[in-house]
């Protein structure tokens, strides 16, 4: 849920002097090398700005920035950048945080939009999205994760950590339309004490912004992860999964056959019931914390 104030990106790299990011600016590219999407950066939440640097500074966190290939921001001409609306090109860039909740028994909880949300709709991600104003992101993190599924783990003191950043926009592809949304995205890692089962009898999704739910276990997140583009389900599992449907308030358990959440991001028109591409990025490094 957006909140109506803000938090944004501001950068410095180097000797320079504390900037807000511009919502045309590539945040990856301005601190990796040329033509490289990931970087690793230090970050920090400090009176509603988040901080990104080349630099330790003081309460900061180091982890890996990414950015897909295909990041529209990157690939935008001057003419593009140009044709965007003034009130676009004066967002700056957000800040999203994103709870991958681990179970007890090493499961990872998904969401699936709601198809009524204006950005990625009907796509699987962890809680969360936006941050409001807070003093720390794993605060926001939680509150997210409440608001979006009735599991209220604030003032539970759970471990967590920073899994990484990501360089999100929307729409995801050029091909789709120009930029209206910029965001990076830190996947926080909250490893609870419940089993997934346990959990799952707590959760109270919120309708309007959450149509499903799904617990992945490590084989699941590893088929995620791999797929490629135009692959379907390897068939290395041959039963589908099971996720928990929200209708009307109440919650009703379903499969889903693997192969949807294989599907890729269309280059046109609406887009498919998928895991998203930032989504496929945290797996991957909760699969290495597995390791």
């Amino acid at each position: 849920m957006e909140s109506a104030k803000r938090v944004l990106v501001y950068l410095t790299k180097e000797t320079s002097l504390l900037q807000c990011a511009r919502f045309v600016q590539g945040i990856t590219g301005h601190f990796a090398p040329e033509d490289q999407d990931r970087v690793m950066v230090n970050c920090g939440l400090d009176h509603n700005r988040f901080i990104i640097s080349d630099r330790p500074f003081s309460g900061s966190r180091k982890a890996e920035l990414q950015r897909p290939a295909f990041c529209p921001i990157k690939h935008l001409t001057t003419d593009q950048v140009a044709s965007l609306p003034e009130e676009i090109r004066g967002r700056g860039v957000d800040v999203g945080v994103a709870i991958l909740l681990q179970s007890v028994n090493k499961r990872i909880l998904l969401t699936r939009r709601s198809k009524e949300l204006h950005i990625f709709p009907n796509v699987w991600v962890p809680p969360g999205l936006y941050c409001g104003s807070a003093t720390e992101l794993i605060n926001a993190g939680l509150r997210e994760l409440q608001e979006e599924t009735g599991l209220n783990l604030q003032g539970a003191n759970l471990p967590w950590s920073i899994l990484g950043f990501w360089e999100s926009a929307f729409p995801p592809l050029l091909s789709r339309g120009l930029p209206t949304r910029h965001h990076i995205v830190t996947y926080l890692l909250v490893s609870s004490n419940e089993t997934h089962q346990e959990l799952q009898e707590k959760l109270q999704p919120d309708e309007r912004e959450v149509s499903a739910c799904a617990w992945l276990d490590r084989e699941i997140a590893e088929q995620i992860v791999t797929a490629r583009e135009g692959e379907k389900d390897s068939g290395r599992r041959s039963t589908g999964l099971h996720i928990t449907e929200v209708s009307s308030r109440s919650l009703t358990q379903k499969d889903l056959a693997l192969s949807t959440l294989l599907n890729m991001a269309p280059i046109e028109g609406e887009d498919t019931e998928r895991v998203s591409t930032g989504t496929k990025y945290a797996l991957e490094l909760w699969l290495e914390t597995l390791r």
